[in-house]
């Protein structure tokens, strides 16, 4: 039956961030995220955010954020006040700088 896309989630650009949390700090991590997600939440143009925990590296973490422009993300959340505030949360546990990418998406989701 597929109905249209939710208004919000039409032009949504995928922010896809592999995150390298140092060893022994992954549960600690995981606490602090949840206050770092409600600093992205207050930002601009921000849709949603997910954290994943990768199964074969337990150190590594996926974060996928929706935005409504690449610009939300590079220009409004990075430039602000916000983006220090977060960074200031999760930074510390960084392993290695994230790697950053950003993905349009190419129609509507499915599911089984």
């Amino acid at each position: 039956m597929g109905g249209s896309p939710i208004p919000e989630e039409r032009h949504v650009v995928v922010e896809h961030a592999e995150l390298t949390v140092e060893a022994g700090r992954e549960e600690e991590f995981q606490e602090v995220f949840g206050k770092a997600r409600e600093v992205l939440a207050e930002a601009d143009g921000f849709r949603w955010a997910e954290l994943l925990r990768c199964e074969e590296r337990p150190g590594t973490f996926l974060l996928l954020v929706g935005w409504e422009s690449v610009e939300a993300h590079t220009v409004g959340f990075r430039e602000s006040e916000r983006f220090g505030r977060w960074r200031a949360l999760v930074g510390p546990f960084f392993a290695e700088p994230p790697a950053v990418e950003h993905y349009h998406e190419l129609g509507t989701r499915f599911s089984g």
